[in-house]
């Protein structure tokens, strides 16, 4: 019973059914894993997915598929399948391809679909003659089995092709072999029998613990070397769910310079790490490591996967928004610092995440399509390959910054900075975004800039915009200018006042509170016209703003045409939008000394040459089965002058009907020529 079980075990193992059940399930894990982005952080997933998904995603291993352990399992359990499959079909096919099948029947092969019964005119013994040189002029190897009735011969040609079954089965064992040495699975084993344990956390490498640190002596792994220039590394970072592992490498990695070549469009070109290599022995080694050029050492191949900054140090501007500041500040900070900021009455944290010397961005207008007429028709209906789903006008628009600004209760808002004024819709602005979670798009407030490409204009007309103090004078400014001196006092008192209500509301929280008060007070029928009520009151007051703060400054006053409108409308938008940008503080960069950093993969992959022979495999058996055909050539020659010709080939083509043919007529010739002359084979 026991040898029972075991032998249906190991039919079950080394069955197609199996295997092919095997290989569905990694096609659907394989699906998984192109759709969830994998190996991102765990808060990405979280906020995605949100708390009830997050946990049952994370038990099924989705965030790492490939790493996973019942992906690794199942990946084993096809090994041993291939495996299995490859020792139960040797010696049965082993055994087919040696065998002539020469005591096949005379009843079988009249049963073949090509066979044929030809008329013999020499006599038996030169008619075996003729039939072994067909079979030699031919290239069949064969063999002759005598009977009662006559004499069967039996040929085979091309038996090699059924080396190509083994040689495919043989790739895709050794494949899937790599692909468990390269894989997840002998760090997975040394965390469990190793007791190697993931560390969070920001923490110093020298601090972190043998617990987290894996030896030289690692037979595979695959992390990252963050290397600023004129820094140097000698271990590897493994991100291993939501924590790291560290990797002691047997050299030290020196970043000498990082060149960064850019395109016209300020898109990347050429990235590439001047290094060098010193070893434990002392020797150095000097290398210039490209995208697609590795260099290998100590067998731990090295890659450039990409590039970061290393600590780049700014200096900021820093703007107050709060109503009445006048206060403007200046901070120098490095990408990684963490500054304080307790002053003034503010208790926050500026964490400055990540500066980009280069930003290449799309400006093509989204409305604009496909040009009219008949080409524009037919851009329509063309796929994907011909024609981009939108336009695109790709320009580098210059530097910019992302920090986080954090209260004292430990919550933080992200914020991303542009440099330098960017083109929208023909007007020039600073942009300055903000996003309240990690996964979250950019949300951006667009100020606009003056004529010295300066948004000090727009900063000044602010604060005299939102500051109370000031609203009474600015309706009252407003007032006059919009009523000559002749109308009704009570009328220009009445106009004042909606213009400083308009204002207060304005001031507590742009046009969002103006929005409430409308739809709470006006009916829903006289609601648009009251809007544009108001939108003309406020863009009045914004003109005289803007007046105000210019008298402030000793500047001369701006005569009201319509080259200002749009400035008027744009300081307007911004205004309200600064209400809205979650911070009291606006940080604007002024200058910078950039730092590179290079990111480069370093790989042990003792998997790599047992792939690449799985694939040399694979190529050499798909070409045996392809281009190698199996023939197999029956004559059967009778002692009544009657002759049976069959042909069997191991795959149905067109050719076969046409080598059949030509077999049937060489030996119909032969069989009907005279003794002394034998006919010619067509070839």
């Amino acid at each position: 019973m026991q040898r029972s079980r075991l032998r249906k075990t190991y039919e079950l193992l080394s069955s197609m059914r199996f295997a092919i059940s095997l290989l569905t399930v990694l096609a659907i894990a394989s699906i998984i894993g192109t759709v969830i982005k994998q190996n991102e952080p765990y808060n990405n997933y979280l906020n995605q997915f949100g708390p009830f998904w997050f946990p049952v995603f994370e038990k099924l291993g989705l965030y790492a598929v490939y790493n996973s352990a019942w992906f690794l399992v199942i990946l084993g359990f096809l090994v041993l399948s291939t495996g299995a499959c490859i020792v139960r079909q040797s010696r049965p096919m082993l055994k087919d391809m040696r065998s002539f099948r020469e005591h096949a029947r005379e009843t079988s092969l009249a049963a073949f679909q090509h066979h044929a019964r030809l008329d013999v005119a020499l006599p038996f013994d030169e008619a075996t003659r003729q039939i072994r040189e067909h079979f030699q002029r031919n290239g069949f190897r064969f063999r002759e089995n005598l009977r009662d009735d006559g004499l069967l011969f039996a040929g085979r040609q091309g038996s090699w092709s059924r080396i190509g079954y083994f040689l495919a089965h043989a790739a895709i064992l050794f494949i899937c072999l790599g692909g468990l040495l390269d894989g997840n699975l002998p760090l997975k084993l040394q965390m469990a029998l190793g007791g190697k344990q993931t560390t969070t956390g920001n923490q110093l490498i020298a601090d972190i613990g043998p617990e987290s640190r894996l030896g030289r002596d690692n037979w595979s792994f695959r992390g990252n070397v963050f290397i600023p220039e004129g820094k140097s590394s000698n271990v590897a970072v493994l991100n291993v769910q939501d924590g790291i592992l560290l990797q002691d490498l047997p050299f030290t990695v020196s970043l000498r310079k990082f060149t960064l070549e850019h395109y016209d469009s300020g898109m990347p070109k050429r990235f590439a790490s001047d290094v060098l290599i010193t070893g434990t022995d002392g020797r150095t080694i000097e290398k210039t490591i490209e995208v697609n050029k590795p260099v290998e050492v100590d067998g731990i191949t090295l890659y450039q996967a990409s590039f970061e900054d290393g600590g780049s140090r700014l200096r900021l501007d820093v703007r107050d928004l709060r109503p009445d500041a006048t206060k403007e500040a200046a901070v120098a900070v490095a990408v990684g610092d963490a500054l304080p900021l307790k002053r003034d009455g503010l208790d926050l944290t500026l964490e400055l995440v990540a500066f980009r010397p280069f930003n290449v961005e799309n400006l093509a207008d989204p409305e604009s399509g496909p040009a009219a007429g008949t080409l524009g028709s037919l851009e329509k209906h063309l796929g994907s390959g011909a024609r981009s789903s939108a336009p695109k006008d790709l320009h580098n628009v210059g530097p910019s910054f992302q920090f986080k600004l954090r209260d004292n209760a430990g919550q933080a808002r992200e914020y991303q900075t542009y440099m330098q004024p960017i083109a929208q819709n023909g007007a020039w602005y600073l942009l300055a975004g903000m996003r309240d979670t990690p996964d979250a798009p950019f949300r951006f407030m667009r100020i606009p800039v003056d004529a010295d490409n300066k948004a000090d204009a727009w900063f000044a007309l602010r604060r005299v915009l939102l500051a109370p103090r000031r609203h009474e004078e600015l309706a009252r400014r407003f007032a006059a200018a919009t009523l000559d001196r002749g109308d009704d006092a009570a009328l220009r008192g009445r106009l004042q006042e909606t213009a400083r209500r308009t204002l207060d509301l304005f001031a507590r929280g742009g046009f969002e509170s103006v929005g409430k008060f409308i739809e709470s007070t006006i009916p829903e029928a006289e609601r648009d016209r009251a809007a544009g009520v108001f939108i003309k009151v406020l863009e009045g007051v914004t003109w005289e703003a803007w007046q105000l703060a210019r008298q402030d400054a000793s500047l001369a006053p701006l005569r009201n045409d319509a080259q200002y409108a749009r400035f008027v409308r744009d300081s307007l938008n911004a205004a309200s939008d600064s209400q809205h940008y979650g911070a009291p503080l606006l940080f604007q960069l002024d200058r910078f000394d950039e730092v590179r950093a290079t990111v480069l993969q370093a790989t042990r992959s003792p998997g790599k040459p047992i792939v690449y022979l799985g694939s040399l495999l694979l190529v050499l058996g798909v070409f045996a089965m392809l281009y190698i055909r199996e023939r197999r050539l029956f004559v059967l020659v009778k002692h009544s002058g009657e002759a049976l010709v069959a042909l069997s080939s191991n795959r149905k083509s067109l050719d076969v009907d046409t080598a059949f043919a030509a077999h049937r007529d060489a030996l119909t010739a032969r069989f009907h020529a005279p003794a002394d002359r034998p006919a010619a084979d067509p070839r």
